[in-house]
């Protein structure tokens, strides 16, 4: 196990208008105070005068040996999140994308603003690996695993480097002035076996699961997008209530498509839902479901009504012009979450939704976007961490699904999480243009690699499967694969099927899919470059899987 005193730490700051690099923990222009014990690193800094940190990083040698696989966690929901081999190397990103994000007149459409391709250089050859917030060295069924306890002050970078033989902690702090005493960085270095090492990871932060209950359903997203109409929401409840007698269904969820306008979530369109929201809540209160709504609450289009209005309640950057967050729906803005007026509109729109409407669950999508920019003197960790305090207060005691949102500030105020990208209709290697990209073998990795924070942080949300045959390129084989994988590895199973055309054949797996079961993962891991081996039991049964992550074929 790596010596917490092995740490050597570097700091350049700017400080009375000139740049700095420390040469001691006691400066001119502030004090640092480190402790260590066996586990733990903490740092805080006490300003003597106000100063910005360009880079604060912690270096310790490693000695990484050929058979170690080494995990690193992705910015947020939808980042791609594997183990690598020490000699390989991240999964390629785009060098047009990195272009485009950052250099080209395009950076200024959205372009990628979901991941961290604005704020973090991307490694480009092999050997380097990085994540956020944690991360592990694996040796067969040890890790030495390496945790922040805190993302308020900012986002904590942990990277691997085989090449020079290091690991290294850093944090995002731009946008800080530091005027007063603060906590800059606590880490936690913890060895043992794989789920020992994450439980004594997750007793540390003092973060518990707030739900520790399976739950099964349905969606309209992967059938419908955003053409979903009240008539084929009501065929689909009607559907799904006839197969309750053979097979467990607890939540029906409407996905994007309701409203009028992203950010006018309470303008239902009155062609496609001409009931109301209302009475569709009721219907699937009727049919014995739980009723789950989307929302993407920070965000808004130019086109909304919201974002007419109230221009002035939106991000804007350093220019003072409002700042795009993403490309979806046309390039779309967040809202600055520390603004009144901002805060006393989301109460309202949460009190509608759950209180007069009557939802009971929602997913609440593209969170991410309340910390692009750091504002207001805070990192973008702790907007983050500030914006998920916020969604937890608003929501009280209803079920939260959180997606598309950097994971370690939603720990324990989530009740559910997607941990991967959406699936697409094929299952095909992808050329990885965005490392958040739509993509079933993307998915199917990250549902296997952060199987740890199931039970831990939130239940894990894998997406969806599908089994119809219409609208969907997977073959039958793929389908039932990846059926099988969400069921073993996941714990919100969600179908976007009519299920009333399902063959013999589909209800089966459907079925088995959803059936109620206690697992244990024994372990799961690349035999291969693309081959995946999970060893596991399902109510005490001993069962093995091996397939082609690339493909979606089986293997003997």
């Amino acid at each position: 196990m790596l010596d917490t005193k092995q740490f050597v730490w570097t700091l350049k700051y700017e400080a009375q208008g000139r740049s700095f690099i420390a040469a001691g923990s006691d400066t001119p222009h502030f004090s640092l105070n480190i402790r260590r014990d066996a586990q733990t690193v903490s740092v805080s800094i006490l300003p003597k005068v106000p100063l910005t940190i360009q880079s604060f990083r912690l270096t310790a040698p490693y000695v990484f040996e050929k058979e170690d696989r080494i995990f690193v966690n992705g910015y947020q929901s939808w980042t791609d999140s594997l183990e690598y081999r020490p000699d390989g190397q991240m999964q390629e990103l785009s060098k047009l994308t990195e272009f485009l994000v950052n250099r080209s007149p395009f950076r200024h459409s959205g372009m990628n603003k979901s991941g961290d391709l604005c704020f973090h250089a991307y490694p480009r050859k092999p050997g380097i690996f990085y994540g956020w917030s944690y991360g592990y060295v694996r040796r067969g069924g040890q890790v030495e695993l390496f945790g922040s306890l805190s993302e308020r002050s900012g986002y904590t970078t942990v990277t691997f480097d085989t090449n020079a033989g290091t690991v290294e902690i850093s944090k995002d702090l731009e946008g800080v002035v530091f005027s007063r005493e603060t906590a800059l960085l606590e880490l936690a270095c913890i060895s043992g076996s794989y789920d020992a090492a994450f439980d004594r990871y997750f007793e540390r932060l003092g973060v518990t699961c707030a739900q520790q209950r399976r739950r099964t359903g349905y969606t309209t997203w992967y059938n419908y997008y955003g053409n979903v109409r009240e008539e084929v929401v009501l065929r689909d409840l009607q559907s799904m209530r006839a197969v309750r007698n053979r097979v467990q269904v607890d939540c029906f969820q409407i996905d994007d498509g309701y409203q009028t306008a992203i950010g006018d979530w309470l303008s239902v369109d009155e062609k496609k839902f001409p009931s109301g929201m209302q009475k569709i809540a009721d219907a699937i209160h009727d049919a014995g479901m739980l009723a789950g709504l989307w929302l993407a609450p920070f965000a808004g289009v130019k086109s909304s009504a919201l974002y007419r209005v109230h221009p002035d309640w939106f991000i804007c950057g350093v220019d003072g012009k409002p700042y795009k967050t993403g490309h979806n729906w046309g390039g779309f803005y967040s809202l600055d979450i520390y603004n009144p007026g901002v805060r006393g509109y989301l109460q309202h729109v949460f009190d509608v939704v759950l209180n007069v409407w009557g939802f009971d669950l929602v997913k609440l999508d593209f969170l991410y976007g309340a910390c692009v920019l750091p504002l207001h003197g805070k990192s973008r960790g702790e907007v983050m961490c500030d914006a998920m305090d916020l969604i937890r207060e608003l929501c009280g005691d209803k079920l939260i699904l959180g997606c598309g949102v950097p994971l370690m500030p939603a720990f324990g105020k989530v009740d559910y999480c997607r941990i991967g990208s959406d699936i697409s209709m094929r299952w095909k290697k992808q050329k990885h243009a965005i490392r958040e990209e739509v993509s079933t073998p993307h998915a199917v990795c990250n549902t296997i690699f952060r199987r740890h924070l199931n039970g831990r942080a939130w239940m894990n949300d894998p997406d969806v499967f599908l089994l119809r045959d219409g609208n969907n390129k997977l073959s039958m084989e793929q389908r039932a694969l990846l059926a099988e994988i969400n069921s073993v590895f996941g714990s919100l199973l969600f179908v976007s099927d009519d299920v009333s055309t399902y063959t013999p054949e589909q209800m089966r797996v459907f079925a088995s899919a959803f059936a109620p079961k206690q697992v244990e993962i024994l372990c799961a891991e690349f035999t291969d470059e693309d081959d995946i081996f999970a060893e596991y039991t399902v109510n005490g049964a001993h069962k093995t899987l091996r397939f082609n992550v690339l493909t979606g074929e089986r293997r003997q």
